[in-house]
């Protein structure tokens, strides 16, 4: 399966998406114009991953801003990954920075919203 690379632009996130590693990189901001279709070829890729996924996943997401549209987005996203934690031990690192407060927050809403998933939240150094 192809590596999956999209650069960060002032409006996106960088998005590295590696099979072979077991390893989602979702790191920046998302604010695009049209999130979904931004983020469809995304999803897609990680429908195609979990079809026959390493034993371990691992996502770092480090999302320093994000719009309605992107959280509505991630929530699809992490449903999407409780389907899938059958397949793979998937860990979600939600990586914020201590001084941006909506990041951590966002994160514990993530964990409340889906206590089945194993997120963990990590202050960035």
């Amino acid at each position: 399966m192809e590596k999956l690379h999209i650069e960060a632009t002032k409006y996106t996130p960088q998005i590295i998406l590696d099979a072979q590693e077991g390893r989602f990189v979702i790191q920046g901001k998302s604010y695009p114009e049209n999130t979904f279709e931004f983020y469809k070829p995304v999803l897609a890729w990680i429908e195609s991953y979990f079809q026959e996924p390493q034993p371990t996943t691992l996502i770092q997401m480090e999302i320093i801003y994000f719009n309605s549209s992107s959280s509505k987005l991630f929530f699809d996203l992490f449903d999407m990954l409780e389907e899938y934690r059958d397949r793979s031990d998937i860990t979600i690192e939600w990586i914020y920075d201590e001084e941006n407060e909506s990041a951590l927050e966002a994160g514990e809403d993530f964990i409340d919203d889906f206590d089945t998933l194993n997120i963990q939240l990590i202050e960035k150094a």
